[in-house]
């Protein structure tokens, strides 16, 4: 029999051993910013900038050149670093959305804690998905502005999330200049401003002082990020941490200016992304010694699989990204499939290949320009300067472009022409890369099955009974195949295409006849003019959206009475996603007189989440500046 000191021995013994244990996992500090690509920052390239914190991170750590976003704004992104999985299976792709997911999807910090980590974050959420609060209450120990690795035990790893805002479109653009001065500005020693001359223009936009006075916001504001990194890291190193810490830096995704952030380009996607060992964990490293630049691929949907691994654990069945680091390390990709998808007021659907040198997008809804109507970015001096400038006649062909409809397709060298200013499609020299670009997206978004094919207001109707995740699939609800190529007749003009889309028009699946109306949206007025019965033939349809465009083709066209009966009625509806289909529809057509009244009404309402609120302002306000 043992003795009772004996016991008490070794009981103290395994209390060192598992402390000495925990000891030997990494603490990990994630530090995200928002809305940056990694063209505004020094260790990028980019002289103009001022990043010392960021820059010395680079140069101690691992710079990665082809790291991306899975989305270009913030929720959606968010909901697939938090999860690991894709917005386009979760049906998270749509902003500020709230969608349910299956409850075997965690937030990836359960995972960690299962391991013995406490976790913390400090502060951003915007997860996009439904019960978001008991979401957040499973995979933090705490999440709040007050969140941090001080109220750990000791010796027990810690996984903290610090976000800075200071960076935000908030920032950079949208707020009102004053309210720039007062939140970063005044936060600014004299010696760290930096003045409107003293940086260079991308050509996307006018070179001129005022636009120059708007854009000088970008540089200022992750100036005023990375003194806030410098803080925290002083944190870290004060508390001792810094030799046990792996460090991560990166952004939610591109910059939050016009044409970045919301939009399927590299601009969108591309982020700074750095990872810092420090000497103890320097072994877990697979890219070599610090000041590395590794070309390696990565997306967010790599995140939670790596962090999993760190901590010891094992990733779940149904997360599917690569895992980096360590020992049970994933073999590199040759591509990336990005997502973009509603922003605010804003719909889109772009799908996206990248192999890092070369960006290839296709946009499934071309009618919508790079400049679409987005409140939050309508509301901003530096819209306001760009649209004036465009009235004007003051733009050059290539800033004129960003407020036309868009090409189907778009491929971009960004190893050579990192502000995307030549679409390679129609260059016969890169006919082979278009081809296998190509090949490549259909074939991913066919694997993935992508569940936001279907407009959203089908996803709120599927989410009464289950979840997108599961509905899509399910081959007999959503045959995928078949809708996708529906799908892909979107922005073609050819008159076989027109003939094929007419036909679709009659099946007996409403999402491929929704596809079908959606690709007539794109076709020219001659064309429409031929074709006006079928038109009008689909204003009897029973499902809600294929309605709803087809009134829109048709009052634009020949102002259609009943069209426009049909425009008003759903204007009004109390579904959110019909009132804003409708609404965002009518931002676009030329003669918004009969719809004005309507419009006042439901701007009045309440019952309308902000998304409808915010088309109806932008619509007020186009026909306001319309009367000028």
């Amino acid at each position: 029999m043992i003795s009772k000191s004996t016991r008490i021995i070794v009981f103290f013994l395994l209390l060192i051993v598992s402390s000495f244990s925990a000891q030997e996992k990494p603490n990990i500090l994630w530090i995200t910013i928002e809305d940056t690509s990694p063209q505004f920052i020094g260790c990028y390239g980019n002289e103009n900038a001022s990043t010392p914190n960021i820059d010395k991170l680079a140069e101690e750590g691992i710079r990665f050149t082809n790291a991306f976003s899975t989305g270009t704004v913030c929720s959606p992104s968010r909901s697939a670093i938090i999860t690991g999985v894709p917005p386009y299976k979760m049906g998270s792709g749509n902003h500020r959305s709230n969608y349910p997911i299956p409850a075997f999807i965690k937030g990836f910090p359960y995972y960690l804690k299962q391991q013995g980590y406490y976790t913390t974050n400090n502060y951003k959420t915007d997860y996009n998905i439904a019960n978001e609060k008991d979401f957040i209450n499973e995979a933090w120990n705490e999440s709040s502005n007050k969140a941090t690795w001080r109220d750990k035990n000791e010796n027990q790893p810690f996984f903290s999330v610090f976000n800075f805002p200071e960076s935000h479109q908030s920032r950079t653009m949208s707020m009102s200049y004053d309210w720039y001065v007062k939140n970063v500005w005044n936060h600014l020693p004299e010696e760290d401003k930096i003045a409107d001359s003293a940086f260079e223009m991308p050509p996307i936009y006018k070179d001129s002082p005022e636009m120059r006075k708007h854009f000088a916001r970008v540089y200022n504001s992750i100036k005023l990020t990375d003194n806030r990194i410098g803080d925290l890291l002083d944190k870290l190193k004060e508390d001792g941490l810094m030799e046990s810490t792996i460090i991560f830096f990166f952004a939610d995704h591109g910059e939050g200016m016009p044409r970045g952030k919301t939009n399927g380009i590299n601009y969108g996607y591309r982020v700074p992304f750095i990872i810092k060992f420090p000497e103890k964990f320097k072994h877990l490293s697979p890219w070599g010694k610090e000041g590395t630049v590794s070309d390696e691929l990565i997306n967010f949907e790599d995140l939670a699989s790596t962090i999993i691994n760190l901590a010891g654990g094992k990733s779940p069945e149904y997360l599917k990204g690569r895992n980096l680091i360590g020992e049970n390390r994933n073999k590199e990709r040759n591509h990336l499939l990005l997502s973009t998808d509603r922003a605010d007021n804003g719909p889109d659907l772009t799908r996206t290949i990248t192999d890092g040198r070369f960006v290839y997008s296709r946009n499934f809804m071309p009618f919508m320009p790079e400049m679409r109507y987005i409140n939050y970015l309508e509301i901003a001096d530096i819209t306001q300067q760009m649209r004036k400038d465009f009235k004007n006649k003051q733009l050059n062909s290539l800033q004129k472009s960003l407020f036309a409809t868009r090409p189907i397709e778009v491929l971009y060298d960004i190893e050579n022409d990192i502000w995307e200013t030549e679409n390679l499609v129609e260059n016969p020299s890169y006919k082979n890369v278009l081809v296998k670009m190509r090949k490549q997206l259909n074939k991913a978004v066919l694997k993935a099955r992508d569940i936001h094919f279907v407009p959203e207001y089908e996803i709120g109707l599927i989410s009464k009974n289950t979840t997108p995740y599961k509905y899509r699939m399910d081959d007999k609800n959503y045959p995928f195949k078949k809708i996708y190529e529906a799908a892909l007749l979107s922005g073609k003009k050819e008159e076989k295409v027109v003939k094929k889309q007419l036909k679709l028009l009659k099946s007996d699946n409403k999402i491929i006849r929704y596809w079908a109306v959606i690709g007539l949206m794109s076709q020219d007025v001659n064309t429409i003019k031929t074709h006006k019965k079928e038109l009008l033939s689909a204003l009897e349809d029973s499902y809600p959206p294929v309605k709803i465009t087809s009134a829109a083709i048709l009052y634009e066209n020949f102002q259609d009475k009943k069209a426009e009966e049909i425009l008003i009625k759903y204007s009004k509806s109390d579904d959110s996603e019909l009132a804003l289909m409708t609404i965002n529809y009518l931002l676009y057509i030329e003669n918004k007189k009969p719809f004005l009244e309507t419009i006042k009404a439901v701007c009045k309402k309440t019952n309308h989440p902000y998304k409808v609120q915010a088309a109806c302002s932008d619509f007020l306000t186009i026909t306001e500046t319309s009367k000028k």
